[in-house]
């Protein structure tokens, strides 16, 4: 009788780490996505500075002639 109340318990624990282990893999991969669309969106506000940037100049020659 308490070899099978061990062997329960032991099945309790281990899907219990394989539930956490699960929820542990898809917070990984939330993570990445998020991660790469931060990086996206950096990419994507540099190279508006940097347009905005050349139009400031374009707009001081222009305004200087």
């Amino acid at each position: 009788m308490s070899k099978s109340i061990a062997l329960s318990l032991v099945l309790a624990a281990s899907l219990g780490l394989t539930a956490c282990s699960q929820e542990t893999a898809e917070s990984v991969t939330n993570d990445t996505e998020n991660a790469a669309m931060m990086t996206e969106n950096a990419a994507d506000s540099a190279m508006n500075m940097a347009e905005n940037a050349a139009d400031a100049v374009a707009n001081t020659a222009d305004n200087a002639m």
